[in-house]
């Protein structure tokens, strides 16, 4: 394998499966069409490795954790989501999509400033915008804001209730906030 390869492997978003439950199949193999690194936890590892993924890393607290030969033990110190950041990041990794039972704001809001992250949680994807993002969406396409947003300003977008919007038609929406960064959802 030359170096060249190694490199161009990496800009693909690792993968890091903590939850498949809720999640579409259908998905899941869009998002394993490239060959990611993938990682799961040890809860999710017998599901996964009977689905045939090719596992590199578990994170597991165990260091006696039996797996498939090739698969890196990633040692889980304290919480397993930020062990798998620091794995991640020590590896070089640039990107990551999270397949997570749920969203917990806590677990990836330390990592936005070193990692591309994309969090899907069965069918929504989440993911950081700074203030001023902008995209394409056609209309009717819900948008969610997972947490308090200060002196948010949207444009091309319906407000349905506190945190949910729509979009009034095809076209962009943007939002501009006072803070660094905040998490968003889309439907997939």
């Amino acid at each position: 394998m030359s170096s060249h390869h190694i490199v161009r492997e990496k800009q693909e978003p690792a993968l890091l499966i903590l939850s498949l439950e809720g999640f579409d199949y259908e998905n899941l193999g869009q998002i394993l069409e490239w060959s990611p690194t993938v990682i799961v936890s040890q809860d999710i590892y017998e599901l996964a490795n009977s689905l045939a993924f090719k596992i590199d890393a578990v994170i597991t607290s165990d260091p006696n954790f039996r797996t498939q030969e090739n698969t890196k033990l990633v040692i889980a110190d304290s919480d397993p989501v930020e062990d798998a950041f620091k794995f991640l990041l020590a590896e070089q990794y640039n990107a990551l999509n999270v397949i997570a039972g749920e969203f917990i704001l806590k677990d990836y809001a330390l990592f936005v400033n070193d990692i591309d992250i994309v969090v899907f949680v069965a069918n929504k994807k989440i993911f950081p915008v700074r203030s001023g993002f902008s995209k394409w969406q056609p209309a009717g396409e819900q948008v969610e804001i997972l947490h308090e947003a200060y002196d948010l300003q949207t444009s091309g977008l319906i407000k349905l209730e506190e945190h949910k919007f729509e979009t009034e038609k095809d076209g962009f929406y943007s939002l501009v906030f006072d803070q660094a960064f905040i998490f968003i959802a889309e439907s997939i």
